[in-house]
């Protein structure tokens, strides 16, 4: 009986020289090629930097529209300084715009945007809108505990952003009492509670001008609404409850005198 024979590893068989070279000309290429990539990339790079200093693609002019206020300062300075001590930051590829827009906006509470575009490679416009003062509002009831000092305009999102001076012109000739919507010593950038509810209210008011005496001051008390007129009366209804407060006085208007005084209040709740 033939006993069967056992395996024994064959020995690796030496590879030949050709070869061998062949394999180490091919890694050497590669090597040559990644160096020389890389050798190109930071030599674009080094261009890309250097065209991005060249005066001739860096903001120097900036223009402002929209309002008398110099605001070119804010862009000159935000523009100063530099992106990773490389890149300017007045690069005409890389203007702040976020920044510019957000340092005036911050200090100008009654700008409602601000819009940058490019004027050629050199140049920035800056055009900001001004918000609409509706109306003027002068305190959280017409109460004298809750007058306030000053009274303040606001504009149809009920947002607060400055003192009413005696020329400020408002799209409303009554004031308004309402609370807001957290309490604040600075009532500026505060917001109207219901504000939502104001421009049915001020239809209202407006409307009620109709009827012979118009209204000088519109108070928001919790879910009611008095609107003094002119001539002293005082009209009550629900917030929110127009339409029926209007539907009731003009049914009603025939029997009602507002213009001369004679009634103290006419409740349309």
């Amino acid at each position: 009986m033939l006993a069967r024979a056992s395996s024994v590893p064959r020995s690796s068989e030496p590879v030949p020289a050709g070869r061998q070279g062949l394999a180490n000309r091919r890694r050497s290429r590669r090597r040559g090629g990644r160096i020389t990539f890389f050798i190109l990339l930071l030599l674009l790079l080094a261009g890309a930097v250097y065209g991005l200093r060249q005066p001739s693609v860096r903001i120097s002019n900036v223009q402002i529209s929209g309002t008398h206020i110099d605001l070119t300062h804010y862009a000159t300075d935000a523009m100063q300084g530099w992106y990773l001590w490389l890149v300017p930051r007045n690069s005409f590829f890389f203007v702040p715009e976020r920044r510019i827009r957000s340092a005036i906006l911050a200090d100008y509470p009654g700008f409602a945007t601000g819009s940058i575009v490019r004027t050629g490679l050199t140049g920035i416009a800056i055009t900001v809108t001004e918000r609409t003062a509706v109306a003027r509002w002068c305190g959280t009831s017409s109460t004298r505990s809750n007058l306030v000092d000053n009274c303040y305009v606001f504009d149809p999102n009920g947002f607060i952003f400055e003192i009413a001076a005696t020329s400020t012109q408002t799209l409303n000739s009554f004031s308004l009492y309402a609370p807001l919507v957290s309490s604040s010593t600075n009532p500026i950038r505060a917001t109207l509670a219901d504000a939502d509810k104001l421009p049915a209210t001020f239809d209202f008011a407006r409307r009620v001008g109709a009827f012979g005496s118009p209204v000088t001051s519109v108070v928001i008390r919790d879910t009611e609404v008095d609107d003094l007129l002119a001539s002293g009366t005082r009209i009550t209804y629900v917030l929110g409850d127009e339409q029926n407060a209007i539907t009731a006085l003009v049914s009603a208007g025939g029997n009602l005198n507002l213009s001369d005084g004679s009634l103290e209040y006419v409740d349309l709740r």
